[in-house]
C-alpha cells in the first residue's frame, strides 16, 4: 500500500455524521440505524470478526459515543491518512513511502538510547506531553527506536533470519513493508525486551500511555491477531479519540480497531 495524497473516506463521514443530539442521549434513531452496517464491516475483517459479537455489544450499550469518537478518528484520518493506516502482515507499505515531517530526538531533551532518531512532529508532540507526565512521577522513557526506512527494516529483517531462521523470525520482526515503525509513529521503549513490562517505566506506560493518545500493538498472548508475538515495549501513536474508541469498543486491542477502520475505507 502507497499512502499518498488522500484517502476517499466519504462513506465513513456518511456513517459518523451524527446530530449532537444522539450523541447526549446515548444514540438515536440515526445512529442505531447505521449498527448493521458496522456490523457488517466488522464481519468482514480478517481477525476482528472473531470478536464482533462482544464490538457490537459495546457499541450498542453507547452508540452515540462511539459515533462521536468515531467521527473525530475519521476526521483525522482523512486529514492525514498515515496515521490511521492499517500496517500489519496482510497490508503493507511500498519501498518508497516516507512519512512527512520527519523531526529528529537529538538535543530535545527526550532521553534516547542512541543519536538519530526521528518520528513525525505530531507524534513527538504527543511524546513530549507523556514524557512530562511521567517524569513528574518519577518515571524516565527512554526511547530506543523509532522511525525506520524500508531499507532499514529489510536489514533488521535479514539479520533476524540469519540468527533465528525465517520462520521464527517473522513472529519478532517485520518484514520490510510490514513495520509500522516505517510511518514514522511508532515508538519502542527501553530494554526492547519483555523485561520491560516490569520496569517503573513500562508498568506506567502501560497504564497511562492511552491518555496521550499512545497504543501498545502487540499484546501478550494475540499472536494470531497480530501476528507476532508479545511486544511490552512497542507503542504506536494513534490520537487521543483512537485510543479512546480502542479501550471503550475494541476491547483494547489496536489490531482491532485499525481492521474496522480499513474496512470502513473499502
Amino acid at each position: 500500500m502507497k499512502i499518498s495524497g488522500p484517502v476517499v473516506l466519504t462513506a465513513i463521514m456518511l456513517f459518523c455524521a451524527c446530530a449532537p443530539s444522539e450523541a447526549g442521549n446515548g444514540g438515536g434513531g440515526a445512529a442505531t440505524a447505521r449498527l448493521p452496517a458496522y456490523k457488517a464491516v466488522l464481519e468482514s475483517t480478517r481477525s476482528a470478526k472473531a470478536e464482533a459479537g462482544a464490538i457490537m455489544k459495546r457499541i450498542k450499550a453507547s452508540p452515540g459515543r462511539f459515533e462521536v469518537l468515531l467521527g473525530a478518528v475519521t476526521a483525522a484520518m482523512a486529514a492525514d491518512p498515515g496515521l490511521l493506516c492499517l500496517v500489519d502482515k496482510n497490508t503493507g507499505l511500498s519501498a518508497d513511502f516516507v512519512p512527512q515531517g520527519l523531526t529528529g530526538l537529538d538535543g530535545s531533551g527526550l532521553s534516547v538510547a542512541k543519536k538519530g532518531l526521528n518520528l513525525r512532529k505530531p507524534v513527538m508532540e504527543a511524546l513530549f506531553r507523556m514524557d512530562k507526565a511521567a517524569r513528574s512521577e518519577g518515571i524516565v522513557l527512554v526511547v530506543s527506536s523509532t522511525y525506520r526506512s524500508y531499507a532499514y527494516q529489510t536489514e533488521v529483517f535479514a539479520r533476524n533470519v540469519k540468527e533465528m531462521g525465517e520462520s521464527e523470525a517473522s513472529r519478532v520482526s517485520a518484514r520490510p513493508g510490514q513495520s509500522q515503525h516505517q510511518l514514522g509513529t511508532a515508538i519502542d521503549f527501553g530494554s526492547i525486551d519483555n523485561s520491560f513490562a516490569k520496569t517503573k517505566a513500562g508498568i506506567w506506560l502501560e497504564a497511562n500511555a492511552s491518555r496521550f493518545g499512545f497504543s501498545q500493538s502487540y499484546p501478550r498472548g494475540l499472536e494470531p491477531v497480530t501476528g507476532y508475538l508479545w511486544e511490552s515495549w512497542h507503542y504506536r501513536y494513534i490520537g487521543l479519540e483512537a485510543a479512546a474508541l480502542q479501550k471503550e469498543y475494541f476491547g483494547g486491542v489496536q489490531q482491532y480497531l485499525m481492521e474496522f477502520l480499513a474496512g470502513l475505507g473499502r
